[in-house]
């Protein structure tokens, strides 16, 4: 199979009114169970490696696994590039081979964001890479950055910018900030659908949502429902599969067991992960759909 960009299946998302899935993984079993998920729901997704994950991988070492994996799935796969942090980094990744970047310099004014984001999109497009940039500064559950859930909405996307800042940068996604946030919440999510829809008249492009485990199916549903055409997930699903790990290592049968059955694991787990995910984003059977409208 040929490697994908991931606009190309946040598009189909977006006509077809699903999500597309954006799983992080940071290990081989990761990788297969991903993939294994897709293949058995005939379901395009994208593989997804951020720059802050490197320092469970180095980022030259993993993209060629995620290459590989991408290219020989039955089902349409890209391999992206999430927040990449800096100019160099997304260089990078575009070196590497990877399919789809984000830029993230959501945490400068949006005049250096703009700025930023519109030269990697210059690069990449060259490259007929696609690009995602984000508006809106994710907060993040954990460690000194903990959440201010009463202050959150300060750091809502705010719609009046949205079409500015897509037609001077060129960009082929927009992660927007409604309410989600990084990591495992400690609260309740409390989404801002009315700030969705605002941003989503604003522009054409599809909209990815950060944040995205642990939310409530009802949840996915209205994002979607709402513009939302990308899916970020990554911390439940790891949680959840590290939780089973435990859970097995602890059973008497197993005491036993060395490592590498952990990585057999690991790609069954995710794999059940990622199936319960797609079920509720949508996308089952248009894996073979979007291969026969790229030929």
């Amino acid at each position: 199979m040929v490697l994908v960009r991931a606009d190309i299946l946040a598009k189909d998302a977006q006509r077809y009114h699903y999500a597309v899935g954006a799983f992080n993984v940071t290990t081989i079993g990761m990788v297969q169970g991903v993939i294994a998920a897709a293949e058995a729901n005939q379901a395009p997704v994208i593989l997804q490696f951020g720059e802050r994950q490197a320092r469970f991988v180095p980022l030259a070492t993993i993209a060629p696994i995620l290459i590989a994996a991408a290219k020989s799935a039955t089902v349409p796969v890209a391999v992206h590039l999430d927040h990449g942090l800096s100019f160099e980094t997304v260089m990078q990744a575009l070196r590497l081979g990877f399919s789809s970047v984000m830029i993230d310099a959501s945490s400068q004014s949006i005049a250096a964001n703009q700025a930023v984001t519109a030269a990697v999109v210059r690069v990449a497009h060259a490259l007929n890479v696609s690009v995602e940039a984000e508006l809106g500064p994710m907060q993040r559950e954990g460690g000194p950055d903990a959440v201010d859930y009463a202050g959150l909405d300060a750091t809502y996307t705010d719609p009046g910018v949205v079409a500015d800042f897509v037609a001077a940068t060129g960009l082929d996604m927009l992660a927007v900030a409604y309410g989600t946030v990084h990591g495992v919440y400690t609260q309740t999510p409390r989404l801002n659908y009315d700030r969705l829809a605002e941003i989503a008249q604003q522009t054409h492009v599809p909209l990815v949502v950060h944040g995205g485990s642990g939310l409530s199916d009802g949840d996915y549903r209205r994002s979607i429902a709402g513009g939302i055409a990308k899916i970020n997930y990554f911390s439940t699903m790891a949680k959840n599969v590290t939780d089973a790990i435990r859970d097995r290592l602890n059973q008497p049968e197993n005491q036993g067991v060395f490592v590498s059955e952990l990585a057999l694991w690991e790609r069954d787990l995710v794999a059940e992960e990622v199936a319960a995910r797609l079920a509720v984003f949508g996308g089952q059977g248009r894996g073979p759909e979007v291969l026969r409208m790229m030929r």
